[in-house]
């Protein structure tokens, strides 16, 4: 296992390469008329001479002093934005999470355990309209409705737990804050999972060593528990690997709908205003996240495997 890991990070640090590089050439080394603001790019990024001398200078200010330029509105360095802006993010993603998983692992195991039955219909239903519904017009309609309707819940912005200068403080005005993004999040992402839980709990459910035991009269309920779920846990760990990247790109929707001042609302506003290093800083703090996401992913799955635990690398 330790060899897999050590695999993935080296195979991490190649992407982490090819990332920069992109970010790089996309805004940086392509003719810099897009934004409309190419006569400041090479002055700030020292972008003469070879394209590789350039890239290996902006790579170095990146790693060495985590310096990704300054914004174009107000001079402000991107990493400081970045830090600022992460634990908004991050409370949004971690939230939405929970919510996801709340959501999706009980409403796929009802329906695969029940199939053609009424809670199986009412979430076909519920993933029609996940998968249809746009995340920026849920949160829309969410906001509008629980926060300008109903006015139970705040239909925007974000509380700090800490911000004693406004009076909005603490871990019950942070979370009523955050109630309807995270259920924007989860409700998107939850509508696929619960449709791959379903499917790979029906295809186990037929399996031969299932049949057997029913057979011999062992419950159901003990077979899903103690065979069936263990089962299914390494598939589901791959599928959540590879929607990790979607899941965090609905974090800029999210954001926009709820005027949340995170790395996907920052994103968003960079891109109006043209600010060059502030769009680059964000599309690739927010590749590396991905990235991230894919190697703990890579972990879980060498942890929940015991075929690759056994293998020699």
């Amino acid at each position: 296992m330790g060899r897999y890991v050590l695999a993935r990070i080296g195979s991490s640090v190649l992407v982490f390469f090819a990332l920069t590089l992109f970010v790089f050439v996309c805004f940086f080394a392509l003719p810099r008329n897009t934004f409309g603001r190419q006569q400041r790019v090479p002055e700030q990024f020292r972008i003469h001479g070879s394209l590789a001398s350039a890239y290996t200078n902006y790579l170095w200010r990146f790693v060495r002093h985590g310096d990704l330029g300054y914004s174009y509105q107000d001079r402000e360095a991107v990493t400081a934005r970045l830090v600022r802006a992460t634990p908004v993010t991050v409370s949004l993603v971690v939230g939405g999470l929970v919510v996801w998983f709340l959501i999706s692992v009980p409403l796929g195991m009802l329906s695969a355990l029940r199939p053609r039955s009424l809670p199986d219909r009412a979430s076909t239903v519920f993933v029609l309209a996940g998968l249809s519904a746009h995340p920026l017009w849920l949160g829309l309609v969410l906001s509008w409705f629980f926060g300008r309707y109903l006015h139970v819940l705040p239909a925007s912005g974000y509380c700090s737990m800490n911000n004693l200068s406004t009076g909005c403080d603490g871990l019950g005005r942070w979370a009523v804050h955050l109630l309807l993004p995270w259920f924007t999040f989860g409700i998107v992402n939850a509508a696929l999972f619960s449709t791959m839980i379903r499917a790979l709990l029906i295809e186990e459910l037929h399996a031969e060593y299932v049949t057997t035991a029913l057979a011999k009269g062992v419950a159901l309920r003990r077979i899903v528990r103690r065979h069936v779920l263990r089962n299914v846990t390494i598939p589901l760990v791959t599928m959540a690997g590879i929607t990790a990247g979607t899941a965090l790109g609905v974090v800029v929707f999210v954001e926009a709908a709820f005027d949340l001042p995170g790395i996907g609302g920052m994103l968003r506003q960079a891109i109006v205003r043209r600010d060059v290093p502030m769009t680059a800083g964000s599309v690739l703090f927010l590749a590396l996240a991905v990235m991230l996401l894919n190697l703990v992913v890579d972990a879980l799955y060498a942890f929940v495997d015991p075929r690759i635990r056994a293998a020699n690398y």
